[in-house]
Formats: C-alpha cells, structure tokens, sequence
C-alpha cells in the first residue's frame, strides 16, 4: 500500500532522515545521517509517483516541470516541517527528491559554531561565501546568519532563492523574501533590480555564472552586506572557482575586486557523529586580512592555505585542522576523518598521534 505523502514525510521527519526520495520501481527511501534506506513499503509505480507529484504540486508548477523536465520548490507540512523539493523525470515516469529544513531557524550557538562565526555575521559591508558540497548544510549556517543579523540590526535583508527554503520573519529588519521563478523570472534580474531596493543585506541563494557573480561583488563594493553560496570545498578553491568563470582577459580586473569585496569564506562538511545519531560539521574558515587580500589580487591562491594556518589567533582554521579537532574530542572515527580530509598523508600523520595517545579506536 502506498503512504500519503504527508505520513511519509513526518516518517522522514521522526526518522531525522535528510532527504526522501520517490522514485518508480522502488519502495520510497530515506537518507539518515548520509546513509540511504529504503523503507518497508510497496515499490512505486509510474501511477503512485505521478500522485505524490500531484499531491504537492499545483497545476502551474506541473506544467513547468513537463515543459522543462524539472522543477525546484518549497512546501510546508503543517505541524511537520519545511522543505525543499526537486521534481524531475527518468526514464519517462516523475521522482522526486524532499530535502527536509529546520522547522525553526537554529541559532549560532546551537549549531555549535565558533565564536568567530557570529563574528562574522557582525561585517556591515562585503561578500561572505559559505561553501560545501550538497548536503554539507550551508543553507542552515546561511539561515542561521541571517538570522542573527535580523535581531541585530534595523535594516533591509533582501532574498534572492530558488526556491526559498527557510522562511524569515520581521524582526528588527524588513525581510523580503523573492523566489525565482515565481517573483522573478531570473537571478539576474532580480540581482540587478536588488540594487534599487535599497537592501542593506543581500542573499544570493546560490551564485551560478559570471553576471550574477559580477553583480554580486559589485553590490559588496558598494556598501551591501552580501552573502551567497558555493558548491565548493575550501577557501583557496572557492577564490580560483570565482576567477575561473571569467574569461582570461577580465580575471585580474576580477581578481582586484574579489581581493576588496570578499569578507570571509566558511566551507563546511557534515561528518558523520561516532555514536550513529546524526552529523558534526567541520569548518574551514578564512577571514580576509591584508595579507590574504594581496594574495588574491596577486593570483597567490596556493599561498592563502598558510595564511589561514597562521590565523589561528583570530578564528582562522583549515578544514583538516577542525577534522582533528573532533578526533581529539573523539566525535568521529578514524575512517571518517581519512573519508573527509584533504590531506590524506597529514591525516594519517594526525591519526598515529592520536593513537599513540590512546585514542578510543572502538568505531574503526
């Protein structure tokens, strides 16, 4: 027998499963703490996955995905939760994939953030990027800064989203949310138009060519707060990734720009927690300093890792060294920390230490 869609997804829910995903000739399947699990249920058929797209799309939302192929949204679960939806075809029939998002929006220090964090998310004017592959929560830590900022200052957030996913409320700041596709047409026409909207924070959902990504930097030139995400892992590479979509001969004029505008970068993965019960996040964090701004002008971009190594005293840490970090405090196993380095051979060189020390070993 086939769930209704909103049991399945107070089962994700009730589950702390990520994602759900509905597919043809597959009983539904949970993704719980990066792990996927089908359920005990009937496999699906072209018909049932019609009906669950149904169930949570409206008529204009189903004729763009047939026209397009797929479809990017937001729904809310009364009394179960919020989230993000993908639509999309295979093989002729619907699936689906459900990210689920906090019901209500954590604060810093519940997501156990570092200090330098809410430090951070105290910069008036600039470009701060979080970064991470899929899943690696950045839309949360983004939510979770914005948030900060809504009950700090008077002011107007502006969102850009496709589609929006956490819901702000009023607070000391307007906030407006735009969702494109429904109150834009593009990210670059509501970019462009954000600038006379008189917004004293911006909110790119994700930035995805070379206009949004010029428009952005220019906004954070000229006294915006701007903030927007990357599917890139690590600072130096976030840089070489925003340079890189331009062609040669604008990438130093970019360069410039970036190495004034770009405030700080946080590139997180979510690691699984050594008791099974869920995720930790491991950050990388680089605060710009005139040094790391040189380097960025100057192409040093293999250069800004030593930098963030030597920062340590103002909140500056590789993505290994917070790695280290929860092994020291014995919240991931050996295996995982190998997983999700990038220094493999460090890594290793980290791990015998810790052995050395008699570090509990019982998860490897």
């Amino acid at each position: 027998m086939v769930i209704e869609l909103n049991q399945l997804l107070k089962m994700a829910v009730d589950s702390k499963a990520s994602d759900v995903h509905i597919t043809a000739g597959r009983a539904p399947s949970f993704r719980i703490n990066g792990h996927m699990k089908q359920i005990d249920s009937d496999k699906l058929t072209f018909e049932d996955t019609m009906q669950y797209a149904k169930a949570c799309m409206d008529k204009e939302k189903m004729e763009h995905l047939t026209s397009v192929g797929e479809a990017d949204f937001s729904i809310t679960v009364p009394d179960v939760s919020r989230f993000r939806v993908n639509a999309f075809f295979q093989r002729g029939s619907i699936a689906l994939v459900f990210r689920a998002l906090a019901s209500k929006i954590p604060s810093l220090s519940a997501l156990n953030l570092p200090p330098v964090v809410k430090q951070i998310s105290e910069i008036k004017e600039g470009l701060i990027l979080v970064t991470g592959p899929t899943g690696s929560g950045k839309s949360t830590t983004v939510a979770s800064i914005i948030n900060e900022i809504n009950s700090s200052i008077d002011g107007h957030i502006l969102t850009l989203e496709d589609p929006v996913e956490y819901v702000f409320n009023h607070d000391k700041c307007i906030v407006n949310q735009r969702e494109i596709g429904h109150d834009s047409k593009t990210y670059n026409n509501a970019l462009r138009a954000a600038l006379r909207e008189d917004p004293d924070v911006i909110f790119i959902g994700e930035m995805r060519d070379q206009e949004s990504i010029s428009i952005a930097v220019t906004a954070a030139e000229t006294g915006h707060l701007v903030l927007s995400t990357l599917h890139t892992l690590g600072a130096a590479k976030t840089i070489d990734r925003m340079i890189d979509v331009f062609p040669p001969h604008q990438q130093q004029q970019i360069r410039v720009q970036v190495s004034t505008a770009l405030k700080a970068v946080i590139s997180q993965r979510l690691i699984p927690d050594k008791t099974g019960k869920g995720r930790v996040a491991a950050l990388e964090i680089m605060v710009v300093t005139p040094a790391i701004s040189n380097q960025i002008r100057e192409g040093k971009s293999t250069a800004i890792n030593s930098s963030i190594q030597m920062g340590g005293t103002i909140g500056m840490q590789l993505l290994d060294k917070s790695i280290a970090d929860l092994l020291a405090q014995d919240r991931i196993s050996f295996e995982d920390a190998l997983e999700f380095c990038v220094d493999k051979d460090g890594m290793h060189k980290t791990i015998e230490t810790f052995k050395n020390r008699g570090l509990s070993m019982s998860s490897v």
